[in-house]
């Protein structure tokens, strides 16, 4: 009996553990994106002028969230981060130049739990 109760102990555990890893909130979407704008693009987006380069969140969907980082040069990234698996697409726009660029991907895990991208 003790044997079962350990193993019933360890799945639930395993299970648990799992789930937390691939659950996204909106504030988790935000500030793993804002530790990867904080480690890419040279400073915390906070620390900046908010005029000219910010972070904010963008539209919601079931799936994803979107956070959307704007550039000193007005140029934006569109971050779309799944809420099950926190795999995150990027996209590039430049609104001057009317070009969008697919910019690859990053998981959201990785920028989890930092301090401004340390």
């Amino acid at each position: 009996m003790k044997h079962i109760a350990l193993l019933l102990v360890v799945l639930l555990c395993a299970c648990s553990t799992s789930k937390t890893k691939g659950t996204i909130t909106a504030e988790m979407a935000y500030e793993g994106v804002n530790n990867y704008c904080h480690e890419t693009y040279y400073g915390n987006v906070a620390d900046t002028d908010s005029v000219t380069m910010y972070l904010t969140m963008g539209e919601e969907t079931e799936t994803e969230y979107q956070v959307v980082f704007r550039s000193y040069t007005g140029a934006l990234v569109n971050f779309y981060v799944d809420k099950k698996s926190g795999t995150t697409r990027m996209e590039e726009y430049v609104p001057a130049l009317d070009i969008k660029n697919d910019a690859g991907t990053i998981d959201l895990h990785d920028y989890l739990g930092k301090e401004n991208g340390d």
